[in-house]
C-alpha cells in the first residue's frame, strides 16, 4: 500500500509546538511520508531562528522557504503577505502532486498567506484550530479565511466545531478532536527546577511569574506602547518575584514591544528569553506561580499545568476559557492586587475545556480512514 503523502506548514515556534506531538507520531508510523515546510520567523535570526528546533526533532525532510520582512509596521505585515504568497506560488507550481493532504494551523498572517496561494492549485488542505474568536487581533479574520480554504478540519473544541459548520454551511469533515498541543504535556518529561537552572541559568524556587504580551492588532495599534510601558511598570514594582518573559509574535508592534521591554526592564529579578522552545516553555510555566498576560498559551495549555492565567485586555476576547482564566483589563492597580491574591492561593485544579482525550491519536486514525 502506498504512504499518504502529507505537508505541514509551519510558520513559527509557536504553531511547530503545537504540531509537535502529531508530527512525532507520523514520523513513525510507516504509513505515512512527511515532509516539513518551513516559513516565517523560523528563518529568523531576530526571532530565534526555530528552524534549528525542527532539526534538532530529527525531521530530514524539511523545504525552508524565505518569506520574512524585517520590521512590524502595517505596510510591513502587508508586504510580508504579498512576498509569502509569491513565494508559495511558485513552490505550489512545483509542488502541486507531492502531497495527498497539506496541514495548516490556526491564524497568523504567514500561514494565510501560504492557504490563500494555494487555492488555484486545489491543494487539499487540514486546518487545525479553525473556528475558534479572537476578537483583538486581526487574526481572527485570517483564521476564518484560512478555513474557508481547507478542506478537512480538526477543532479544539464541541463549540468551534459547531460555530464551523455554521460559517462554512459544511456537515462532514469537520471533526472536533480536542487541543493537540495538551498532547505534549501528556507525552514529555519537563525539566526540574535544578534542570531549568542548569539549561537557562533561571533559578525557578523563586516565586515566579511567566509574562507574554503580544500586540492588540485590532483596535488602536497605539495603546500597545501604553501597555507595554504599564506592564514594565508593574514588573519593576513588584520586585519580590521573578519575572520571566517571552517575547512577542511577528505582529504590527511586536517589535516595539521587544525593545520597550530591553530598554525598561533590567532588573535581576527579571529574565527575557526569545525563544525556549517547547520542553524550555512548558517546563517554564509548569515551574512558575502563575501566568500572566495575553497568550493564547495561558487560555489552553495553563489549565493542565494546573497554574492560573490573568487574561489581559482584548486580544483573547472571544475565546472559550477554562475557569483558571481571569480576564482583566491592563490596570496597575487592578493587576498588582490579583497576582498578589493569586500567589496566595493553591495551584488550580479544575479541568481544561480543551481536553477531548489524544487529539494525536484522533487525528491519525481520521487521516487513515481517509486513504
Amino acid at each position: 500500500m502506498s504512504q499518504l503523502r502529507v505537508g505541514v506548514l509551519t510558520s513559527s515556534r509557536a504553531d511547530f509546538g503545537i504540531y509537535l506531538p502529531l508530527l512525532r507520531a507520523l514520523k513513525i508510523d510507516q504509513f505515512f511520508d512527511v515532509e516539513i515546510i518551513a516559513f516565517g520567523t523560523h528563518l529568523s535570526y531576530l526571532h530565534g531562528y526555530s528552524v534549528k528546533h525542527i532539526l534538532e526533532e530529527g525531521f530530514e525532510k524539511i523545504v525552508n522557504i524565505e518569506s520574512s520582512v524585517v520590521g512590524d509596521s502595517q505596510e510591513t505585515i502587508s508586504t510580508s503577505i504579498g512576498l509569502t504568497c509569491i513565494k508559495f506560488a511558485s513552490f505550489w507550481e512545483t509542488k502541486r502532486d507531492a502531497y495527498d493532504y497539506v496541514f495548516c494551523l490556526g491564524d497568523r498572517f504567514e500561514m494565510f498567506a501560504a492557504v490563500i496561494s494555494s487555492i488555484p492549485f486545489n491543494i487539499n488542505l487540514i486546518h487545525l484550530h479553525g473556528g475558534e474568536k479572537t476578537l483583538g487581533a486581526i487574526d481572527n479574520k485570517f483564521r476564518h479565511s484560512i478555513s474557508h480554504a481547507a478542506r478537512i478540519h480538526f477543532t479544539s473544541t464541541s463549540e468551534y466545531e459547531n460555530r464551523l459548520r455554521l460559517m462554512l454551511d459544511e456537515i462532514d469533515n469537520i471533526y472536533n478532536v480536542g487541543a493537540l498541543s495538551l498532547d505534549t504535556l501528556t507525552d514529555i518529561k519537563l525539566l526540574d527546577s535544578k534542570e531549568f537552572l542548569e539549561t537557562w541559568d533561571i533559578d525557578m524556587e523563586l516565586p515566579t511569574i511567566l509574562v507574554t504580551i503580544h500586540p492588540e492588532t485590532n483596535s488602536n495599534l497605539e495603546k500597545n506602547k501604553e501597555y507595554a510601558i504599564l506592564i514594565s511598570n508593574l514588573i519593576n514594582k513588584l520586585t519580590q518575584f521573578q519575572f520571566v518573559l517571552t517575547m512577542p509574535n511577528a505582529d504590527s508592534y511586536g517589535n516595539l514591544i521587544r525593545s520597550i521591554f530591553n530598554e525598561m526592564l533590567i532588573g535581576p529579578n527579571i529574565k527575557i528569553v526569545e525563544n525556549f522552545g517547547t520542553l524550555g516553555y512548558f517546563s517554564c510555566m509548569a515551574l512558575s506561580r502563575l501566568v500572566l498576560g495575553n497568550s493564547s498559551s495561558g487560555i489552553i495549555e495553563a489549565a493542565s499545568l494546573h497554574k492560573y492565567n490573568i487574561n489581559l485586555g482584548k486580544r483573547q476576547e472571544g475565546r472559550i476559557k477554562s475557569p483558571n482564566n481571569i480576564d482583566m483589563e491592563f490596570e496597575i492597580d487592578l493587576i498588582e492586587k490579583k497576582i498578589l491574591e493569586i500567589i496566595k492561593a493553591p495551584n488550580y485544579y479544575g479541568v481544561n475545556s480543551y481536553w477531548n482525550g489524544r487529539a494525536t491519536n484522533k487525528i491519525i486514525n481520521l487521516l487513515k480512514s481517509l486513504k
